[in-house]
C-alpha cells in the first residue's frame, strides 16, 4: 500500500454507548458462536458488532452455503456444542438439490453405525436467507446486544488490557467499554490495533458463489472459484493470467471484488453460449470472498504436524473438511493474544499456518473456536482474580465446555 504522507487526527471525546463484559468484533459464524457461548455464562453482558447488515459472513452474505463436516470422516463426531447447534439450526424443512440445500444425513440423526457414518459425513447445505434470520433470532433470544453497520476502528488499552473498543457508526465514532474482547473480524483487525504480532498472506483467488435463473426459469447455485493452484502457463508454454490477492490491503480487497464480479458475469455469458436462453444472475456475494488473509501469531501456531496431537489446554477439536482421518485440537494458546491480556481470537483469526489454516477457516471450525473463545472470555470477564486468559483454570474451562455438549476427548487423537 502506497503512503503519501500522514495527517494528524484531531483528539476528541468519544461517547461510550455501552458497558459490556464481552465485546465480539465480527458477526460471521465464529462471532455468532462466541457471542452465544459468552452470553450463556450466567450474568455475562455481551455485545456483537458487525460491519454489514447480516450475520454469517461468507456462509450467508458470501453464499458459501455448505456447512462442512462435524466429523473426522471415519464415523466419529469431533465437533458438538454450538457447532452442532448452528448446523441443525441452518437446516430447512425442504431439500433442494439444485441449490445444494440438504438435511442431516440419516445416519447422523439417529442410530447410524460407525461404518454408515464413515460413508456419509456429518454436513448439510442451507438457505443463506433463512439461516441468517434464524441466527438473529437466536442472538436476541439470548439477550445479546447486536450492532449492525458498525465497523471496528481501534482499541483503548490500559496496563496491557483493552478497556474499550472504538467503532465507526452512523452516530459517528463511538466506544464500547469491555472486560474482554473476541476478535472474529476474519482479518485479525483487533489484534493488529492492539499491537499483537500478526501474519498476512496473499494467494487468494477470484471467488463468487452466485445464484441465477437458468433457461428453464429454475434457480441454480453456481459455485465459482478459481483453482487454488492455478497453472501459470498453458500446454504451449504461453503465460496465463494468474490472480492473487491479499486481504489486508484496501487496493487488493477492491481488486479481488472487482475481478470476482467480472468472472461471474463472464461465467453467465458462457452459460448462455452453452445452454441458450437468457440466464439471469439474481444474487451474488456483497462482501469480499477471501479464504485467508491476516491472523494472530500466538504462543502456539497449529500446523499439519499437529494432526492427532494432544494439548493439555485443548478447548475444542476439529476434523479436516477436505479428507478423512485428521483430527486437530484447538488449544487456548492458539486462540489467546500474547501481549494483550484480555484479547482472544476465533475463526480465521486464530493462529494456524499452511494447510492447517485452510482447516481452521471454515464454518464448523469457526463455530467450535468461537464457542471456546466466547466461554473463555466470559470466564475472564466475570472473574476478578484473573487478569489474563492464561490465568484461567483450564480443567474448569474444559469441564464447562463438555457439560454443554462440546467435545474434548483425548481418545480421538490416540
Amino acid at each position: 500500500m502506497k503512503v503519501f504522507g500522514k495527517v494528524q487526527e484531531a483528539r476528541a471525546d468519544i461517547p461510550v454507548i455501552g458497558e459490556f463484559d464481552v465485546v465480539v468484533v465480527g458477526g460471521g459464524i465464529a462471532g455468532v458462536a462466541a457471542a452465544l457461548a459468552a452470553a450463556r455464562v450466567r450474568g455475562t453482558r455481551v455485545c456483537l458488532m458487525e460491519k454489514v447488515c447480516a450475520l454469517g459472513g461468507l456462509a450467508t452474505v458470501g453464499n458459501v452455503i455448505i456447512y462442512l463436516p462435524l466429523c473426522d470422516g471415519k464415523g466419529r463426531q469431533v465437533i458438538g456444542g454450538i457447532g452442532e447447534e448452528l448446523l441443525r439450526l441452518s437446516v430447512d424443512e425442504v431439500e433442494v438439490p439444485n441449490l445444494r440445500i440438504s438435511k442431516v444425513p440419516a445416519c447422523w440423526d439417529g442410530n447410524g453405525t460407525v461404518e454408515e457414518r464413515s460413508k456419509h459425513r456429518f454436513r448439510v447445505g442451507f438457505n443463506p436467507i433463512t439461516f441468517e434470520y434464524k441466527m438473529e433470532r437466536l442472538l436476541l433470544k439470548n439477550h445479546i446486544t447486536l450492532y449492525y453497520d458498525m465497523r471496528f476502528s481501534t482499541v483503548v488499552k490500559k496496563n496491557g488490557s483493552i478497556t474499550a473498543v472504538i467503532a465507526e457508526s452512523k452516530a459517528g465514532r463511538v466506544a464500547l467499554s469491555c472486560k474482554a474482547v473476541v476478535d472474529c473480524s476474519g482479518e485479525a483487525d483487533v489484534c493488529r490495533e492492539s499491537g499483537e504480532k500478526t501474519v498476512s498472506i496473499g494467494g487468494n483467488v477470484r471467488c463468487g458463489w452466485y445464484y441465477y435463473i437458468d433457461k428453464d426459469e429454475k434457480v441454480q447455485l453456481r459455485c465459482l472459484t478459481d483453482p487454488l493452484r492455478i497453472r501459470k502457463v498453458d500446454e504451449n508454454g504461453n503465460r496465463l493470467k494468474y490472480y492473487s490477492f491479499r486481504g489486508d490491503l484496501p487496493e487488493q480487497v477492491t481488486a479481488q471484488v472487482l475481478e470476482s464480479r467480472k468472472m461471474m458475469m463472464e461465467d453467465i455469458e458462457k452459460i448462455r453460449e452453452k445452454d441458450g436462453g437468457n440466464p439471469i444472475p439474481i444474487m451474488s456475494p456483497t462482501i469480499s470472498t477471501f479464504r485467508m488473509s491476516r491472523r494472530l501469531a500466538a504462543k502456539v501456531t497449529l500446523k499439519e504436524s499437529d494432526d492427532h496431537r494432544w494439548f493439555d489446554d485443548t478447548l475444542g477439536m476439529t476434523g479436516d473438511w477436505r479428507k478423512a482421518g485428521p483430527v486437530f485440537c484447538l488449544p487456548l494458546r492458539c486462540l489467546a493474544a500474547v501481549k494483550t491480556a484480555n484479547l482472544i481470537t476465533a475463526g480465521r483469526c486464530l493462529s494456524s499456518m499452511g494447510d492447517t489454516w485452510d482447516v481452521t477457516r471454515v464454518i464448523p471450525t469457526c463455530a467450535v473456536s468461537g464457542e471456546a473463545a466466547g466461554i473463555a472470555a466470559a470466564f475472564l470477564a466475570t472473574n476478578d482474580e484473573c487478569r489474563s486468559f492464561f490465568d484461567l483454570d483450564i480443567p474448569t474451562l474444559q469441564k464447562y465446555i463438555k457439560r454443554h455438549n462440546g467435545i474434548i476427548d483425548k481418545g480421538l487423537v490416540r
